[in-house]
């Protein structure tokens, strides 16, 4: 890092973690409080230890350890050997001494809570960089740790990206409690060298219990109007106090160092022509693209990058031909994209099937009391409001294509090779959230229901009823008495045969999830399900957790966060359409505002990955787990 002013070359291998342009808001945070702590105070010959010969030169010292050039001035000039020694210009051998590596230590605790959240932080990022060379530089041991965190969790003793990174999503709503810091105490001896023992904080921290013989360090924000400035008081417990101001850096440097300071800028979009505005989006069924449905009524499906700096390449894009309407779009691993257009007078599927199985003959009796429920008819995909999503699956006979409308009806999608025909038999309604997981179709149905599984074996056997709309679709006659009561089911369809379990959930809105490191149900992954208005229900592996989240909020998906790792929570949109947020059992954490209000945002159900759609036009790809935006797309360009 060449470019860093003379003054900061000391810590120089400490701000290489950084990108070159937060290193330099840094590095003043790190000089001036580096000064304001001072070294470590060297060990005196009185501590003794065993010696091991001589460690430099010092000004101090008796005449026996005197250097031998100094004796010249005995014999060339008296008078100034008199002199130099009054007035401390003589120099001496330093003796040295064998120390134990743990003899000496430095131990930093760091307040969570809600009082150091947000810019103090920053100044907390720099002290432990401050601390980790001056205990380095001393010989001495250096541990640190969360106060909020239990003990049994151990401290660090490093600073480096993954253990900052944890750090940083280490925030919490629970101030530091004396409890906690006793059973730090105790753990950590921190009784044994109080004037090494160091609590990071608030002013709050003078007031616990064993806090008053440990050395501090208060943080706070200067509270004046337009004054970005944090006021930091070091007091040792043997030394005087001293204070430092230090001036924060831009707010949007400030948020970087606050969420990922290891990430280097990320280029603003390149204009160059690209797709017109998508209006809507999904993530396909396997989770490898993004399908994107376009204002000029075209599909195209894009990889999803791994990182910012992987290069996208050109998306596969679907136009329909003149006179069709795009109804839905999906991707398939084996295959790549696959259309259903909507001609006046039929259906067109754009990507030949593998051995679809054909349903049976038409001309069975008409069903006139509906479908599933009565007086029920089911909609067609020409009447809903976007498009819809094709999932292709293959069970023991073949191919499989569902469509599943932006309404919840879901179809079976029958290519007749013969007569160059599309045909869409109705199969169940409403369906909520629907997914692939181990190679296994999931889904989410609100009311009475069979599965999936079970219809497709009907329609081999049993006869259809076409629909009275001009276009073949077909109705499955009712199997359910249907003055059974509502309920939310989940089904799972293999290639073995299809299960279906109840729902402990009044209503039927859901999303599939993925979040690492916490244990969810193999087969269906993890799962939310509105409860009621204001309630929802994560399952996971044996256990059901409930959250409350307030009406003005809109969940999008479920899933993990980098501010709080090995935890499950609702991916919401907030009352101003803007922000996206995390909301776990923790509370709320802001993941990222959007540019202008937000149209469509989903999260992909096997990664954690967020992708969000502007009234604008700009769509984003985020990273969950870091909050690195790894994809952003403007009217003009990526």
């Amino acid at each position: 890092m060449s470019s860093l002013p003379p003054t900061l070359r000391p810590w120089a291998e400490s701000l290489a973690l950084f990108p070159e342009e937060l290193a330099l808001h840094l590095g003043p945070f790190v000089a001036r409080l580096s000064a304001a702590m001072g070294a470590m105070r060297p060990r005196g010959e009185a501590e003794g230890g065993e010696p091991q010969g001589y460690d430099g030169i010092t000004r101090r010292g008796s005449f026996d350890r005197l250097l031998v050039s100094e004796w010249l001035w005995a014999l060339e000039a008296p008078d100034e050997l008199v002199r130099r020694a009054a007035y401390g210009e003589l120099s001496f051998l330093k003796p040295a001494f064998r120390q134990p590596q743990d003899a000496r230590r430095t131990v930093v605790l760091l307040d969570a809570g809600p009082d150091q959240l947000g810019n103090p932080r920053i100044a907390h990022l720099a002290l432990l960089i401050v601390m980790a060379r001056r205990a380095h530089a001393a010989g001495a041991a250096f541990a640190w740790g969360v106060l909020q965190a239990p003990p049994e969790r151990g401290t660090f003793s490093d600073v480096t990206p993954s253990v900052l990174l944890s750090w940083l999503a280490a925030r919490d709503v629970e101030p530091p409690t004396a409890e906690r810091l006793a059973a730090w105490h105790e753990a950590l001896a921190l009784g044994d060298a109080p004037a090494e023992s160091w609590l990071v904080g608030s002013a709050r921290l003078a007031r616990l219990p064993g806090a008053e013989k440990l050395s501090r360090i208060e943080v706070a924000e200067v509270l004046a109007p337009g004054e970005r400035k944090l006021m930091v008081d070091v007091r040792p417990a043997s030394r005087a106090a001293r204070s430092v101001v230090l001036d924060l850096p831009p707010p949007d440097d400030s948020i970087r160092l606050l969420r990922d300071p290891f990430q280097s800028r990320v280029a603003e979009p390149v204009s160059r022509s690209g797709l017109p505005n998508a209006t809507t989006f999904n993530f396909s069924p396997d989770g490898l693209r993004v399908v994107r449905f376009h204002a000029d009524g075209t599909a195209s499906a894009m990889a999803i990058p791994d990182s910012s700096t992987f290069t996208v390449p050109r998306p596969r894009r679907m136009k329909p031909q003149p006179g069709q309407t795009m109804l839905a779009a999906g991707w398939r691993s084996h295959g790549g994209l696959l259309t259903l257009m909507e001609r006046e007078d039929r259906y067109i599927l754009h990507g030949a099937l593998k051995r679809t199985p054909p349903p049976a003959d038409a001309g069975g009796p008409r069903v006139q009391s509906g479908w599933w429920k009565p007086g029920y008819v089911p909609e067609l995909p020409s009447a809903i409001p976007a498009p819809g999503r094709l999932f292709s699956w293959r069970d023991r006979h073949g191919e499989v294509v569902l469509l599943l409308t932006r309404t919840g009806g879901l179809f079976l999608v029958y290519q007749v090779a013969a007569e160059h025909r599309v045909e869409l038999v109705a199969l169940d309604h409403p369906v909520t959230a629907m997914a692939m997981v181990h190679d296994k179709l999931v889904y989410v149905r609100g009311g009475s229901s069979v599965s999936v599984g079970s219809q497709l074996e009907r329609l081999r056997s049993g006869p259809l009823t076409p629909s009275h709309r001009g276009k073949p679709v077909y109705v499955m006659p009712p199997t359910e008495d249907k003055t059974l009561p509502l309920r939310t089911t989940l089904h799972v369809v293999g290639v073995d045969g299809s299960t279906s379990m109840m729902l402990e959930s009044r209503e039927a809105e859901a999303f599939f999830g993925y979040v690492p490191g916490v244990a969810v149900p193999r087969d269906s992954g993890l799962l939310a399900v509105r409860h009621g208005p204001a309630v929802w229900r994560l399952f996971l592996d044996g256990a059901v957790q409930e959250m409350a989240m307030p009406l003005s909020f809109k969940v999008v998906g479920v899933g993990g966060c980098h501010m709080a790792p090995g935890e499950a929570g609702l991916v919401v949109l907030g009352p101003d359409e803007r922000a996206l947020s995390w909301f776990g059992a923790k509370g709320l954490h802001l993941l990222a505002r959007a540019s202008a209000p937000v149209v469509h945002a989903e999260v992909r159900h096997n990664a954690p990955l967020l992708g969000w759609l502007t009234r604008t036009g700009e769509f984003v790809l985020m990273n969950l787990l870091d909050g690195r935006v790894v994809y952003r797309a403007t009217e003009e360009g990526p």
